[in-house]
């Protein structure tokens, strides 16, 4: 188990981390790689992104080095609801195709944050 938890962990930060930079320090890129980053503000792409970069940092950090270990599991309750929140918005605006993936990482996001408590 600790074995998949550590997989799904690799896999996780792998993908926000580079979403998060990207997201909170490259706007104009994530705005032109991104449709809902066009209707967004400024402040809300920075934020998602400082929170995927934050989330994706916490996954293998603290558990890895032993320092604060439950902030891992934290990270991974916390990124849950991000995706939560982002299947939600895409729903809203109708698009459909990114709420799949975003079920998904929410789904990893919580066996994480389940396998970690």
């Amino acid at each position: 188990m600790n074995v998949a938890l550590w997989i799904v962990q690799g896999l996780l930060a792998l993908m926000f981390l580079p979403a998060g930079m990207m997201k909170a320090f490259q706007y104009e890129k994530a705005k032109a790689t991104m449709p809902w980053a066009k209707d967004s503000s400024k402040g809300l792409v920075n934020f998602i992104g400082v929170a995927e970069l934050l989330g994706g940092l916490g996954l293998i950090i603290p558990w890895a080095t032993g320092i604060a270990p439950a902030l891992t599991p934290i990270a991974g309750a916390s990124l849950a609801l991000v995706m939560l929140l982002a299947a939600i918005f895409h729903a809203r605006r109708g698009e459909y195709k990114a709420i799949g993936m975003n079920v998904v990482v929410l789904a990893l996001a919580l066996f994480v944050a389940i396998g970690r408590f």
